[in-house]
């Protein structure tokens, strides 16, 4: 309900929401990231403010001033009379009460008025009766003996009255520089201030704006994900499956490399067999041929006594060197079958079924993203209500009333800085006079005791100290002349100073100000709310730093929770994506005849034999064809026919060329072969536990395929949508917590209210009123000045009759 008192016009409304509305500020707040990635809201922008005034100038005579208008005013803030005041300004009843409240500022104002009347008239009558001869007008002085101790008095009661005269001049001087300071700066900080307002109500939509934008990034971030579907939730498949596929794929691999590796030892073994092969025929071939020689040569009939070399001709006989590769068939064979398999092609497989994931999931689920953006545009078009439900219409007006103030103090700011130049002069005239008295009073007090001599006759007093005298009985009629003139300043000075200080900055402070206009007006109608607000009680949320939600009270009006509230559309969403069948194409890595071929391959591996190849290379290895050309060397020498020494001796170099031949051609070959053949059986040796592992990696691999596929492609794409629902979520409890919590706070411009009133109350009107308090301390010690300096000034004035103590 709006309480409306007769005589309070819109105007003082549009002032009361002004008052509020300068406590509002901005802060940042700190969003969340999702859990499952994406960016998070950026922080609110913080509006820069110029600065303000925090402090006044003044030194320390303002709390005197203050405690005298307390002691002056000691009554609480009159609320009730005000109204009655408002209501009927004409019932005598009210205006008896109005005096009685202000009855110290009415006893003050009539002391003034009695200042101001009997100063002139004593001076008046004073000066009459001087020029008559009497109140001390007569030029004689009598000397007693007390005449020192009464000068001495009168002096230091002069001095000690000139002293606190000028420090009242000089608190005078003090205020009327700092008032014209004040005011100098006055329309630059007001100026600011309400710049600083006018950029908060300017800040506050568009921080408003800016959170229900946010909705559009979310929606926007979600809809890129759902087009991405493919790659995301694909991807997220495909990290399910990748470990176990990479097992079996890595030992299909390694399978393949390692046959393709013993079929290259087996070929490399062949090739060196049959070369071995060639080499052991054409040596058994030569050897052949000397052994036929060998034989004509010991059977012919000339050789005597060669019948005991026959048994050479069996040692010359290598029947038994053979190379055999039957060994080596069963591996081959084996080899080969694997080799059909292709086990390339099977890798092949399951690489394009693994990176075929994505596509086949966005394939799918094409009519899912179609309907899930049609619900995001209908979650973007509900959370931008939000800006509809708080009315913020009536910071638009108050925003250009500030403009219209703005141009107002810019249009009376020289104006004002002109009038008060003037003012500034008159109060320097006036503390300047003020000083004359001092002055005078101070040049009284030098000249008159120098040009005095002890116990000197006052006719004979010294021009010094007569000029001494003469300054006193000028401070005095200075005094007379201006001291009234100068009350009146005080009166007025202190009639709208005191009363502004104790009707207006002091209830500020204590609050009582603020109550005053809560009992009279709502502050929620004026500003377009429906909720209860007061005057007061925003103010101090302000001070308080809070934000526009809890100053306006706007949870009584506005459920947040139901304008951020998407759990409609997301079970909505939920229902589509429980109905999207995402399936993934069959595969089969190793068919039933593939593993029966690898189990074949593994047990041929397992048995293969290469000892029958070791023994024919131990053969070739003990052949020594140079123990039978030393034997057919040693029958030579014994034999007396020398053809038949030259035939057995020429037999027996031909074996040991042979010899030579087979440990430069064959042994090499051999040696090849043995390393050859170490190499295969290590790498065969492999293959029955390599076997064994690829089939249980496949049917690890085929068995996680055929039953978790399904539950898979269903955990993930749970897993996505509460991905994708987790950034509304997230935007929310964001959205919730920023505008609640962070829109809006009341520090900086609070810092606004609070310096309008350093300029008006601690600044302008604490100088009027120490300029004003200052002129007073004068005006009251003018009384004792004046009083002093008349009696003091005949005890240095040049006497016309002569008066001799003795």
């Amino acid at each position: 309900m709006v309480f409306r008192r007769r005589g309070l016009d819109g105007g003082m409304l549009r002032a009361c929401a002004l008052a509020l509305l300068l406590g509002l500020s901005l802060a940042q707040p700190a969003p969340q990231n999702p859990s499952c990635g994406g960016s998070a809201a950026k922080n609110l922008t913080q509006p820069d403010y110029l600065d303000t005034v925090s402090s006044s100038p003044l030194g320390s005579i303002s709390p005197f001033v203050k405690s005298f208008l307390g002691t002056v005013q000691p009554n609480a803030f009159p609320q009730e009379l005000i109204i009655k005041l408002i209501n009927d300004m004409t019932n005598p009843e009210n205006l008896r009460e109005a005096l009685v409240y202000e009855i110290g500022f009415l006893v003050c104002l009539a002391i003034g008025v009695v200042y101001i009347v009997l100063m002139p008239l004593v001076g008046i009558l004073l000066a009459c009766c001087r020029c008559c001869g009497n109140c001390g007008g007569k030029m004689h002085q009598k000397q007693k003996s007390s005449t020192s101790c009464r000068r001495t008095a009168l002096y230091w009661g002069t001095f000690v009255t000139t002293v606190i005269i000028l420090a009242g001049n000089i608190i005078m001087f003090k205020g009327n520089n700092d008032f014209r300071n004040s005011l100098n700066q006055t329309p630059k900080e007001l100026d600011n201030n309400l710049d600083n307002v006018d950029t908060f109500l300017a800040a506050v939509p568009q921080q408003l704006n800016y959170v229900v934008n946010e909705s559009s990034r979310t929606v926007n971030e979600v809809e890129k994900n759902l087009d991405d579907i493919g790659n995301q939730l694909g991807g997220a498949i495909q990290n399910r499956v990748n470990d176990i596929l990479n097992k079996a794929v890595d030992s299909v691999r390694l399978m393949d490399q390692e046959t393709g590796n013993t079929d290259g030892q087996l070929s490399t073994l062949d090739t060196l067999l049959t070369d071995l092969q060639t080499d052991v025929d054409r040596l058994k071939t030569n050897v052949t041929a000397v052994k036929d020689r060998v034989s004509a040569t010991i059977n012919n009939p000339v050789c005597k006594t060669c019948g005991s070399l026959h048994p050479l001709l069996q040692e010359l006989t290598l029947d038994s060197l053979t190379v055999s590769k039957s060994s080596l068939n069963d591996i081959q064979a084996a080899v080969d079958k694997i080799k059909t398999l292709n086990l390339t092609s099977k890798i092949a497989e399951v690489e394009n079924f693994y990176k075929s994931i994505p596509a086949r999931v966005s394939q799918e689920t094409v009519d899912v993203v179609a309907s899930s953006k049609t619900f995001l545009d209908n979650i973007k078009t509900q959370i931008s209500s939000v800006t509809e439900e708080i009315p913020l219409d009536a910071l638009s007006d108050v925003s250009q009333s500030i403009e219209q103030v703005q141009s107002e103090i810019n249009r009376l700011a020289p104006q004002i800085l002109h009038i008060d130049s003037i003012r500034w002069r008159v109060s320097l005239i006036v503390c300047c006079l003020v000083l004359l008295v001092v002055v005078c009073n101070i040049l009284g007090l030098l000249l008159g005791p120098i040009g005095l001599k002890a116990h000197e006759d006052p006719t004979k007093r010294s021009c010094t100290a007569d000029c001494g005298g003469t300054f006193f009985m000028m401070s005095a009629g200075f005094s007379f002349v201006f001291s009234w003139l100068f009350m009146i300043i005080v009166v007025l000075l202190f009639a709208v100073g005191g009363g502004f200080y104790t009707l207006g900055c002091k209830p500020w402070d204590t609050g009582e100000l603020l109550k005053f206009v809560d009992a009279q007006y709502e502050l929620g109608p004026v500003l377009g709310f429906d909720s209860n607000i007061t005057y007061s009680g925003a103010y101090q949320d302000c001070l308080d730093n809070k934000t526009v939600w809890t100053t306006f009270h706007l949870s009584q009006t506005i459920n947040l929770d139901d304008l951020l509230n998407v759990s409609n559309y997301t079970d909505e969403i939920q229902g589509i994506f429980d109905k999207a069948d995402i399936t993934l194409e069959a595969i089969t890595i190793l068919t039933p005849a593939d593993k029966s071929q690898l189990t074949e391959f593994s047990s041929t591996a397992a048995s293969l034999d290469m000892s029958a190849v070791m023994m024919e290379m131990e053969n070739i290895y003990k052949l020594n064809l140079n123990t039978t050309a030393d034997k057919l060397d040693l029958a030579a020498d014994g034999h007396t026919n020398p053809a038949i020494e030259k035939e057995l001796q020429d037999e027996a170099t031909d074996l040991r060329n042979l010899q030579s031949w087979v440990e430069t051609t064959i042994y090499p070959q051999m040696r090849n072969i043995n390393s050859t053949m170490q190499s295969l059986q290590s790498s065969v040796g492999k293959i029955t536990p390599m076997v064994g592992d690829l089939l249980t990696n496949v049917e690890a691999a085929q068995a996680f395929i055929n039953t978790n596929t399904t539950q898979i492609i269903k955990t993930e794409s749970q897993k996505f949508l509460d991905c994708q629902l987790g950034y509304f979520t997230v935007y929310a409890d964001w959205a919730k917590e920023t505008i609640t919590n962070e829109l809006g706070r009341c520090g900086p411009v609070a810092k606004a209210v609070l310096s309008v009133e350093t300029i008006l109350c601690s600044q302008l009107v604490d100088s009027m009123n120490t300029f004003w308090f200052g002129l007073g301390w004068c005006l009251v010690f003018f009384i004792p000045s004046i009083i002093l300096s008349i009696k003091l000034a005949k005890f240095y004035r040049k006497m016309k009759y002569t008066d001799v103590y003795e």
